[in-house]
């Protein structure tokens, strides 16, 4: 029952997303996701309100769409970054060291912050999310979702046969299941 409430919850983010809003990954790809989304049961009950994506403390983050800066600055001990995007979305980054100030126009893929040490997670991390209003959506959906690609199978003498996938393929391939976007079984 909890699996199809968080498919149809991930259906319906997905449809009150436009698809004219350019969207560009927050970090480069692939992107490799420490921790899934796993909205909490009740609007105050513990869960995880964004995703952890991995990433090294100084890599650069973009900006994933158009918007305004609402929020550049410590919140609770570290920094934060959030941008007002057209459709009233907002997305989060943390924690940083925002290189843009409030109320500043940025645009889609524009360098805004560096990550910086602190995250929650036991390796450096970036925490994005993303919200509607006062409630928390999946920030995976606001990207297009990976395309399949096939390997090629080993040939006999260790000899490769064909290309590999392309590194921009979307996320890494150490999902169990390989299901995205959504929280991991």
């Amino acid at each position: 029952m909890t699996t199809l409430l968080l498919s149809l919850l991930l259906v319906l983010a997905r449809t009150a997303l436009p698809d004219a809003l350019p969207v560009v990954r927050p970090l480069p790809a692939p992107l490799s996701v420490a921790r899934w989304w796993d909205p909490p049961p009740t609007p105050y009950a513990a869960g995880h309100r964004g995703v952890d994506l991995a990433a090294p403390v100084g890599a650069e983050l973009r900006a994933v769409a158009a918007g305004r800066v609402h929020h550049a600055g410590p919140v609770a001990g570290r920094g934060v970054l959030s941008l007002a995007l057209p459709n009233g979305l907002r997305t989060t980054y943390e924690p940083v060291r925002p290189l843009v100030g409030e109320g500043e126009e940025v645009s889609a893929g524009q360098v805004v912050a560096v990550l910086t040490e602190g995250s929650h997670c036991p390796e450096p991390c970036l925490h994005w999310g993303l919200l509607s209003g006062e409630a928390y959506l999946n920030p995976l959906t606001l990207l297009t979702r990976p395309t399949p690609r096939l390997l090629p199978q080993p040939r006999p003498g260790g000899a490769e046969g064909g290309q590999a996938a392309p590194d921009g393929a979307g996320l890494s391939p150490g999902h169990p299941a390989g299901r995205w976007p959504g929280p991991s079984p």
